[in-house]
């Protein structure tokens, strides 16, 4: 079960880091139009398609990756401090009554949307430069797809937590520093803990 979860987690990962490179292109748009327009006094109308564009696929194709490493923002203050099985339930809860049945009308609704903007081939209305844009609606289906699969592997976890108790493990990834910080201050108080002696047992009375 294990390497079935991580497989889903690769090829979610695989996308999420293919469409990051996105990120290098908008910086290159994005530099070109400044230049343009401050240095030489000439204007880029492709520009602000292109900046759009490419965010937009980068932001909907890393959601499943984001996802698998369960980095998406959520109001945890009181769920961090629940046992890993109520954590589970909750999640799996709410996995049924809002995830899935969000991201099939998104599959759904997303599908037939490019559907409609391909057969009249859409431009973008943002700009003169009439920038073709019904390529980026067909990441609208692809991206939900990549995130139902996801949720197929989360919902997974949540029955494993809930039957161990214990939630199971994940692929290791890029790290804030912080976080870093933190697990190598709970290893070194784990390791710290072993070595220690064992303590006394028994009450307080005196020594013989």
């Amino acid at each position: 079960m294990e390497k079935f979860l991580f497989s889903i987690d690769k090829i979610s990962a695989w996308v999420g880091k293919a469409f990051g490179w996105l990120i290098m292109v908008a910086v290159l748009g994005v530099s070109y139009d400044v230049t343009m327009t401050k240095l030489f006094r000439m204007s880029t109308p492709w520009a602000y398609d292109l900046n759009y564009m490419t965010y937009g696929a980068l932001f909907m194709m890393s959601g499943a990756y984001a996802l698998s490493r369960d980095a998406h923002v959520r109001g945890d203050v009181i769920f961090r401090l629940l046992r890993p099985r109520r954590q589970a339930i909750i999640e799996l809860i709410l996995y049924f009554l809002f995830f899935f049945p969000g991201i099939t009308a998104l599959m759904y609704a997303g599908a037939d949307y490019a559907w409609q903007s391909w057969t009249y081939k859409e431009t973008s209305v943002m700009s003169i430069a009439r920038f073709p844009i019904f390529q980026l609606k067909f990441v609208i289906p692809i991206a939900a797809f990549f995130l139902f699969l996801q949720g197929i592997a989360q919902v997974i976890r949540c029955v494993i937590c809930i039957r161990n108790e214990a939630w199971p493990n994940r692929l290791h990834d890029v790290e804030e520093l912080e976080t870093m910080l933190i697990h190598q201050h709970e290893y070194e108080q784990e390791g710290e803990v072993s070595a220690a002696p064992d303590a006394p047992h028994g009450g307080g009375g005196k020594p013989e």
